[in-house]
């Protein structure tokens, strides 16, 4: 894997107020697409506001590939209905990865991401230098759905720091 950049650690924290697929419930679970990879989290049964608390790694070797996240309801019987999509740009993350921010005091936020047309965040994004990592907090709602959002956290795990 000459092409690898890096690895994007993606926490899938939380959903909120997800769409009803079942009877006054659903059985959601994350499925993380990022060009040909693909990770799921597990499933929650019976829960509208699920926390999975999961670590999710992705191998970027194209930044230009969006990351996509898609909930479904578990079916046993059935297929999966779809509850919501997000995605988003992992560009301005990596722009900060690469600035050399040695010596900034942990907290420091780098730089605000603003809701807009063309991002899926519910609320303003920022991407913070904590404990000498780069850290991106994102709420992202739901797209194609009556309702939903999706709180997950993005880290950087650059290659070096790999073998070490």
């Amino acid at each position: 894997m000459e092409d690898l950049l890096g690895l994007l650690r993606i926490h899938i924290k939380r959903g909120y107020n997800l769409a009803v697929r079942d009877v006054r419930s659903s059985d959601p679970n994350v499925i993380v697409r990022m060009g040909k990879q693909k990770l799921k989290t597990r499933v929650v049964k019976k829960n509208l506001n699920p926390e999975w608390n999961e670590n999710l790694t992705l191998c970027v070797t194209d930044p230009s590939l969006p990351v996509k996240l898609t909930v479904y309801d578990r079916d046993r019987f059935s297929l999966d209905d779809k509850m919501g999509d997000a995605e988003f740009d992992i560009r301005p993350f990596l722009d900060i990865v690469r600035m050399d921010l040695e010596g900034l005091p942990s907290g420091t936020v780098i730089r605000k991401i603003i809701p807009s047309r063309q991002n899926c965040l519910a609320e303003e994004s920022c991407i913070t230098w904590i404990n000498g990592r780069v850290v991106q907090d994102m709420i992202l709602r739901l797209r194609n759905v009556e309702c939903g959002e999706i709180e997950v956290q993005l880290q950087w795990m650059d290659p070096s720091q790999l073998s070490s």
